[in-house]
């Protein structure tokens, strides 16, 4: 695997991320070092963290021609599509990016090829879930309902809306589009939802369950 240097016009940044205190980035840090990371930033943040300083300030320091290199692809995406994001941000700037461990580089043209079918995959699946959702939607307007106003959240809305959300693939306000409703709707039902989980009544039937 071909390693990059400051004398090629470029500058090669690394960036690791680790769980907790309690792991060691080492591993992480000299296998970037290794690849010729001329520097390397360290974050200690869980994956689905979104406040991650040592990679906003990587991200401010990188111009057209550098290289952005992790060890892998989980520790800079905390989903697929975010990862997906992160690459084409960081491909509209003129960055390249390196994975180690799935050798993937996107300064060669395999690279990017293998960068756009992860794109288009992405995209494949989330259609999926908008195609699911509307013949679920559909199914429950064909057999009715009866009295009352009809509620905007409704159960098959609220069981996408979880698995959607779980997912860390959309916003709030993407997941209300996707299902049909306000992103206030998506908040409320999730908040209702949590709230019903964690209540003294849902813990007893837990408890009572698991003996």
């Amino acid at each position: 695997m071909k390693s990059f240097s400051r004398h090629e016009r470029r500058v090669v940044h690394g960036y690791a991320r680790v769980s907790t205190v309690d792991q060691d980035a080492a591993l992480q840090q000299d296998a970037l070092l290794a690849a010729g990371c001329y520097r390397v930033f360290t974050d200690t943040a869980s994956g689905g963290v979104q406040n991650r300083p040592e990679l906003t300030k990587l991200l401010d320091q990188l111009r057209p021609g550098d290289v952005l290199v992790v060890w892998r692809l989980d520790r800079l995406g905390r989903s697929i599509r975010h990862l997906i994001d992160q690459l084409a941000v960081l491909d509209e700037r003129g960055i390249g990016f390196r994975s180690l461990q799935e050798s993937i580089d996107t300064t060669t043209s395999g690279g990017r090829l293998v960068f756009h079918l992860f794109a288009s995959l992405a995209e494949f699946e989330r259609d999926l879930i908008r195609e699911r959702t509307a013949a679920g939607l559909a199914s429950a307007r064909a057999r009715g309902r009866q009295g009352g106003r009809p509620s905007l959240m409704t159960k098959e809305k609220l069981d996408t809306a979880r698995r959607l959300y779980a997912q860390q693939e959309m916003t709030v306000r993407k997941i209300g589009e996707v299902i049909g409703v306000s992103r206030t709707t998506v908040y409320r039902a999730l908040q209702s939802d949590r709230r019903a989980a964690s209540s003294p009544q849902a813990t007893a039937s837990k408890t009572k369950s698991a003996m």
